[in-house]
């Protein structure tokens, strides 16, 4: 379900700010630190509960208010209000969810669920393993209800033989308990990982085609162990090397995704430009994917979508954005740069933003 209303108070450089945006197109213009980014942040918050720029919630708050309040409206019978409150003086973060107080964090995440496509997407190409790993867990948990538990049941247990590996003298008895219980849970997040990317990769393959036919990319999951080998099997016999680095060297933690280009890494041989469309199809394709398995939609929130890009992939690009049962909310320096870029009966709500303050058009 879209938003139809948002209410952003005492958020970084914004005004006060209310706005009522389409269900479909929202493009929102302005120049450099005018507040675009910012209110993709905001929108990122409302169903994440984390910034996309910084860790420190805190940091988010207008320099002279007490409280960052952000409010949105899921569109439906009845609609169904979201509310994240931070207070400079409060650690806590407030979370409200149908005017009920929320517990946990993901039922926002399952509320809202939102894709991201900014300058930080390179990530899942030229980034470390745990950003791919969290692109690959977001699609997990959307389609799995059994994978949170799962990947608790991982941390903890990986928790608990990391700290009898430090210790002077290990307590055989005590980490085969937690190696027996790492083992059946990795072995069953796992599963739940290989299922997902069966069902990924031809959403994948197809949106990819269609954005930037590459015949010899190919993205594959690695498990983060010898696929030869039982995990178990694999603890005990790599307890001695494990203790020396002091932590778990091999286990799902390590899981990643290869994203190759015949026999080389991607983001060694595509250019800026053909990178942002790779990243750009696993995004899409996660996005078309959580509707075909639950017919929930996503929400893309896309910072500066002309850069690295020609106008002839820009035009492809929304082509997809048009197809998709999705909102989404689109920054662009310049307000001409995505003005001929649309089909004529598409739904676009234009709004630009000036000194932090926004304004239709």
């Amino acid at each position: 379900m879209p938003l139809d209303r948002l209410s952003f108070h005492g958020l970084r450089n914004l005004h006060p700010l209310e706005m009522t945006p389409g269900p479909h197109i929202n493009v929102i213009s302005g120049a450099n630190g005018s507040g675009k980014t910012s209110l993709l942040e905001g929108l990122h918050v409302l169903g994440m509960a984390r910034s996309f720029r910084t860790q420190k919630l805190k940091a988010l708050i207008t320099h002279d208010a007490e409280e960052m309040t952000l409010f949105g409206r899921l569109d439906g019978d009845p609609p169904r209000p979201l509310g994240v409150r931070r207070r400079r003086d409060v650690q806590e973060l407030e979370i409200r969810i149908g005017g009920e107080r929320a517990a946990r964090v993901t039922q926002l995440a399952e509320a809202l669920p939102l894709q991201l496509i900014n300058p930080d997407a390179f990530r899942l190409l030229e980034g470390s393993p745990a950003a791919r790993r969290e692109f690959l867990d977001w699609g997990v948990f959307h389609a799995e209800p059994v994978f949170l538990d799962a990947w608790k049941r991982v941390r903890r247990a990986l928790k608990h033989r990391n700290a009898l590996l430090r210790h002077d003298r290990i307590d055989r008895a005590s980490i085969g308990v937690w190696e027996q219980e790492l083992a059946h849970w990795s072995e069953r997040l796992d599963a739940l990982r290989e299922g997902y990317m069966a069902r990924f990769l031809p959403v994948f393959e197809e949106t990819l085609a269609a954005l930037l036919p590459l015949a010899d990319l190919s993205l594959r999951y690695s498990r983060g162990w010898d696929r030869q080998r039982a995990l178990l099997e694999v603890f005990e016999a790599g307890r001695d090397t494990d203790r020396q680095m002091g932590f778990t060297q091999q286990g799902p933690q390590r899981a990643d995704l290869r994203i190759r280009v015949g026999r080389h890494a991607a983001v060694e041989v595509l250019s800026r430009g053909q990178q942002k469309l790779v990243v750009s199809a696993m995004k899409l394709a996660q996005g078309r994917l959580l509707e075909q398995l639950s017919g929930q939609t996503c929400l893309y929130l896309i910072d500066d979508l002309p850069a690295e890009l020609d106008g002839e992939h820009q035009r492809i690009f929304c082509r997809w954005l048009e197809r998709l049962n999705c909102q989404v909310f689109i920054t662009s320096v310049e307000r001409s740069a995505l003005a001929d870029v649309w089909q004529p009966d598409t739904d676009v709500v234009a709004s630009c933003i000036a000194g932090g303050r926004l304004h239709s058009e």
